[in-house]
């Protein structure tokens, strides 16, 4: 499922109009979605009263679209319009209905207002469209509506609302939620999702998305460079399991970190790894570690090195492992690493080496704060590197602040794929997987479970998994995005929104992946 911005909803909306369409049929096409969907969501119309909040724009347009319908299938309707509305001919259709159409202009106190909401099942709010702007004006009439619409929905026997194209104060470009944007039951959005219903806040105030085709051509769709991760395109991507496979079809897969600080870090990628269904997992980590670890992961095979004077990987290590990336389809650089002087020469060193990794390497935690010192950070990456970080850590590569990466995430996210020549995934709530060249994805999920220390080994671990396998960078990052958070939603109902262990995450994902693939 593809996502856009406004602009490019627009763009879509011009290629229909040029494919044969008109405004007045994408107008109409929506309008009936909306009554459809309103219909459906009420049950009966006969005897139900539905209150249209109508803007002045082409939002409004298709608010009145569904007002006509909604009448002529037997509802009672009226139509309040708190700035007027330019479209005539529309008006006239529904004055000749006899439908009370209401001006803002004409209710000062906004007395009528109330006492349509009052009597409202159900609240259609048609204001403002993807070209909103916020923050709103509080003294704006659209704003008085929406703040009456506020106070009939706390009220004892609220009536439903159906949002038309977004909610009237959300941006659908960031997902910015204005303070006055009343939550619908239902968001009617047309062509194609808009990016902010899938980013927070804003995917916490949208309601069910229900997406209504209004013919956009097919190869504009095709075009657009950002989509949804969806369980059926998980189900198309999944490596193959043939029956006659042996461990050295899937792959083998070498963790390299830990120290003395993070000690279990390795041991949580390896075993996202194996749960993702590599074949064998080498870990190269510190000597005390590896006999530490040995017996949590007995299924694993070690690379133990001394330590650094400061106590991690040196760049002695780096040495030493010089052939061993070669020997690995697929590799993860970084969990369990402090960082330290070691650290950064260690990561300085190996990097460059990484390339030798047939599948990719997923670079991780600390050596992604050591590549974000390096002032030739994307001399030192391979096209088939897959960067892992969180807010904190793409502030560091970005050499910005957490608050500017997490006020455009898809911005961020592609902003440094494009500056480090490889594939970027930005963890948090709606996790963003992004490509060079502006192409993009998004995971539907924004779960708290997540939010446990050694969640992110365990989904570095499982996106190596899906490399060692064959998967190119893009896809198995997205793989491991959509799968790596589907857990968490599946054990919401056993856990609650907090208690889950990152060990119980790689644990789980087997599980997972049956229903998915069974479904």
């Amino acid at each position: 499922m593809k996502l856009v911005t406004a602009a490019e909803m627009r763009q879509l909306e011009a290629a229909a109009i040029a494919a044969g369409s008109s405004e007045a049929q994408l107008m109409e096409e929506a309008g009936l979605a909306v009554a459809q969907e309103s219909w459906m969501l009420l049950g009966t119309l006969e005897g139900r009263r539905i209150l249209v909040l109508a803007g002045p724009g082409n939002n409004g347009g298709d608010g009145l679209v569904a007002a006509r319908h909604l009448y002529d299938w037997g509802a009672e309707v009226a139509v309040y319009f708190p700035k007027g509305h330019r479209d005539a001919s529309r008006l006239e259709e529904l004055r000749a209905r006899e439908i009370p159409l209401l001006m803002g202009d004409d209710d000062p106190d906004g007395r009528q207002l109330a006492a349509q909401l009052a009597a409202a099942d159900l609240v259609i709010d048609a204001l403002l469209g993807i070209g909103q702007r916020l923050p709103l004006d509080p003294a704006d009439p659209i704003a008085r509506a929406l703040a009456a619409l506020a106070t009939t929905r706390s009220s004892y026997q609220p009536p439903k609302i159906v949002a038309v194209d977004v909610p009237t104060g959300l941006d659908c470009d960031t997902g910015a939620v204005d303070p006055l944007l009343v939550r619908p039951d239902i968001t009617v959005t047309f062509g194609l999702p808009k990016v902010g219903m899938y980013q927070l806040p804003g995917s916490d105030a949208v309601g069910r998305v229900q997406v209504i085709d209004i013919g956009i051509p097919k190869d504009a769709v095709d075009a657009v460079p950002l989509e949804l991760i969806t369980s059926r395109w998980v189900r198309q991507h999944l490596p193959a399991r043939p029956a006659d496979a042996n461990k050295g079809t899937f792959g083998r897969v070498l963790v390299v970190g830990g120290s003395n600080r993070y000690r279990g870090a390795v041991a949580l990628a390896a075993a996202g790894a194996y749960r993702a269904g590599a074949g064998l997992v080498t870990i190269a980590t510190l000597e005390d570690l590896a006999r530490d670890l040995a017996a949590a992961i007995p299924e694993a095979t070690w690379l133990p090195q001394p330590a650094g004077p400061d106590g991690s990987l040196s760049g002695e290590a780096a040495i030493a492992l010089r052939a061993e990336w070669a020997a690995a389809r697929a590799a993860v650089i970084g969990p369990g690493l402090s960082l330290t002087d070691d650290t950064r020469a260690f990561t300085w060193a190996a990097l460059p080496d990484t390339a030798d990794c047939a599948g990719g390497v997923v670079v991780d935690a600390d050596a992604l704060n050591a590549l974000a010192a390096m002032d030739d950070a994307p001399a030192r990456l391979h096209p088939r590197a897959i960067l892992t970080p969180h807010p904190g850590e793409m502030a560091r590569l970005l050499r910005t602040t957490v608050p500017e990466v997490q006020r455009d995430r898809l911005g961020a996210a592609r902003a440094a794929a494009d500056r480090f020549g490889c594939t970027v995934v930005l963890k948090g709530a709606h996790t963003v997987v992004a490509a060079p060249g502006g192409r993009a994805a998004l995971c539907p999920f924004a779960n708290p479970l997540l939010a446990t220390a050694g969640s992110g080994d365990v989904l570095a671990g499982i996106i190596a998994g899906y490399l060692a396998q064959g998967a190119d960078p893009f896809t198995a990052a997205r793989l491991g995005v959509y799968l790596h958070a589907a857990v968490a939603e599946a054990l919401e109902a056993e856990y609650g929104r907090a208690g889950l262990l990152a060990g119980e995450i790689a644990a789980r994902l087997p599980r997972i992946v049956r229903d998915l693939t069974q479904s």
